[in-house]
C-alpha cells in the first residue's frame, strides 16, 4: 500500500454517476442539478465514469462504450465542453465534495488519437495485428507499456486533470504495470499532492487466466504499493457464492477476516454491493428487508464505501453502457437515502476507521461485526436472509440505543437478539 496513504479515507463515501445516463440531457450542465441531492446522500466523492471522447470504429451498441476511448485529453461533446467540466469540478467543489475522474490506461478506442499517432506503442501478435489480452474486448486496441514515451504521455494527460479533480478510478489498474503507477503517483504529487488512487483491482481467477497468458496481472497486494484504495473483488466470488447458497455464511466472513492480516495494516477496501459492471443489489436481495440489512453491513464493513447512481432509491434495472438507458428516477422502489446518511455519519468515528475490526458469522445467516477502541466498543448485527439471532457482546445488562434509527434495545446476561431490523450499538468494553 502507498505509505502515506492515511486510514481516515476508511471514512469516504464515492457516489459513482454515468452522466450519459443519470439526467434527462444527460450533461455536465444537468448534472449540476443533482449535486445537492447526491450531497445530501453524504457524499463525499462524486466518481464520473469516463467522460471522454468515445470511438466509433467497432463500438458495442449504438453510443459505444465510455470505456473506448479516442482521446483521453477530449471531453465527449455529447455530455459538454472542457470549459462545462471546469465549471462541474467548481460547483461540485462549493458544494463541499470532491471530484473523481476515471483514467483507462489499458486501452483505447479502435480509432484512438493514439493509435494513429502512435500505432507502435500497441499490443500486437507476431502478424502486426492489434492482439486483446481479453477476447470479450472487441472494441478496444490494448496498449503496451513496454514503451516508455507512452509512460511520459499518459503521465502528462493525469496533470492536466489534476488540478482540476481530487481522485483517479483507474480501470483495470492490475493489467497496467506497477512500476508505471508508482511512477505516476509521484509525478501527479508534484501537481497535487493530496490526490486520492482508487484501484479497479480483479478477482484471483482472473489474475490467473491473465498470468498464464504471460502479461501483467497484478494482485492487490502488490498493487497497494502505488493506491490508496482497491475493489474488494479479491472476495467477490465467494460473496456471490454465498448470496446463491453455494457456501455457508462462515466462509464468506473467513475472506473478510483474512484480509486483516494479508494486507498492509493501513489498507483500505471500497466496499460496494453494485456497480457500473454488476447486476443491482436490489435485483439480488428482492426482499426488502434484506436489502435494508445488506445495505447497512456493507456500509458498517472496514473501508470506504461506493454508492452507485439510483441504488440509493433501490432500482433493480442496471443502465446500459453502449446504448441510452436513462435513469427512470420516478421508479422509486425503496428509499435506502436516510440508511446510507447515517450509516455515512457513524464511518466519521474513529473506533470505525481506526478501531480492531473482527468479523463474525453467527446462525441464522446473522453476521457480527465489531470495532473496539479505546475502552469502547461498537458491536453491528445483521440478519441477511431473513432471520432473527442472538449475539454475544461484550457489555453490561443494560438497555442501549441502536444507533441507526435511535431505537432501543436491551441487552440481558450478554446476550443481544436481532429480530429483523439491523442494530448497531456502542457500549463501554468489560
Amino acid at each position: 500500500m502507498a505509505e502515506e496513504t492515511n486510514v481516515k479515507l476508511r471514512k469516504v463515501q464515492i457516489y459513482s454517476v454515468f452522466v450519459r445516463n443519470h439526467t434527462r440531457k444527460g450533461t455536465l450542465k444537468a448534472l449540476e442539478g443533482d449535486l445537492k441531492h447526491i450531497k445530501d446522500l453524504g457524499t463525499d466523492y462524486i466518481w464520473l465514469l469516463p467522460i471522454y471522447l468515445i470511438g466509433k470504429k467497432d463500438r458495442k451498441g449504438k453510443l459505444g462504450s465510455p470505456y473506448s476511448i479516442k482521446d483521453y485529453r477530449s471531453i465527449d461533446p455529447k455530455i459538454g465542453s472542457w470549459d462545462d467540466f471546469v465549471e462541474f469540478s467548481k460547483e461540485v467543489h462549493d458544494q463541499g465534495m470532491k471530484l473523481m475522474i476515471d483514467i483507462v490506461y489499458n486501452h483505447t478506442s479502435r480509432d484512438s488519437v493514439l493509435l494513429k499517432e502512435h500505432p507502435g506503442w500497441f499490443l500486437r501478435d507476431h502478424m502486426g495485428n492489434l492482439k486483446a489480452k481479453n477476447p470479450d474486448w472487441t472494441d478496444v486496441a490494448e496498449l503496451d507499456y513496454s514503451h516508455k514515451d507512452l509512460w511520459k504521455y499518459q503521465i502528462e494527460t493525469l496533470k492536466k486533470y489534476a488540478d482540476l479533480v481530487d481522485g483517479f478510478r483507474c480501470d483495470v489498474a492490475t493489467q497496467v504495470p506497477l512500476d508505471f503507477w508508482l511512477e505516476a503517483r509521484k509525478e501527479v504529487a508534484k501537481v497535487n499532492p493530496n490526490m486520492v488512487w482508487l484501484a479497479e483491482t480483479s478477482g484471483g481467477d482472473y489474475i490467473k487466466i491473465i498470468r498464464d497468458r504471460g502479461y501483467c496481472a497484478l494482485s492487490d497486494s502488490e498493487i497497494y504499493q502505488a493506491f490508496d484504495m482497491t475493489y474488494d473483488y479479491d472476495i467477490d466470488g465467494i460473496w456471490r457464492q454465498y448470496i446463491a447458497g453455494k457456501i455457508p455464511l462462515a466462509r464468506y466472513v473467513e475472506a473478510l477476516n483474512e484480509q486483516e492480516y494479508i494486507y498492509p495494516n493501513n489498507y483500505i477496501k471500497m466496499r460496494a454491493l453494485e456497480n457500473h459492471d454488476q447486476v443491482r443489489a436490489h435485483k439480488m436481495f428482492i426482499n426488502e428487508n434484506d436489502m435494508f440489512n445488506w445495505t447497512a453491513f456493507s456500509e458498517f464493513q472496514k473501508g470506504s464505501t461506493l454508492i452507485y447512481a439510483g441504488q440509493e432509491s433501490g432500482m433493480k434495472h442496471t443502465p446500459s453502457l453502449f446504448d441510452k438507458d436513462k435513469i427512470d428516477w420516478k421508479n422509486q422502489q425503496m428509499d435506502l437515502s436516510a440508511l446510507m446518511y447515517r450509516m455515512h455519519e457513524l464511518s466519521q468515528d474513529k473506533i470505525e476507521y481506526e478501531g480492531n475490526y473482527k468479523v463474525e458469522a453467527l446462525d441464522n445467516d446473522v453476521v457480527k461485526v465489531t470495532y473496539t477502541h479505546a475502552g469502547k466498543i461498537r458491536v453491528g448485527l445483521f440478519t441477511l436472509k431473513g432471520q432473527p439471532g442472538r449475539a454475544k457482546v461484550d457489555v453490561k445488562s443494560d438497555q442501549y440505543t441502536n444507533l441507526i434509527d435511535n431505537s432501543l434495545v436491551n441487552v440481558q446476561n450478554g446476550i443481544l437478539t436481532i429480530d429483523y431490523d439491523p442494530i448497531i450499538i456502542e457500549g463501554d468494553l468489560r
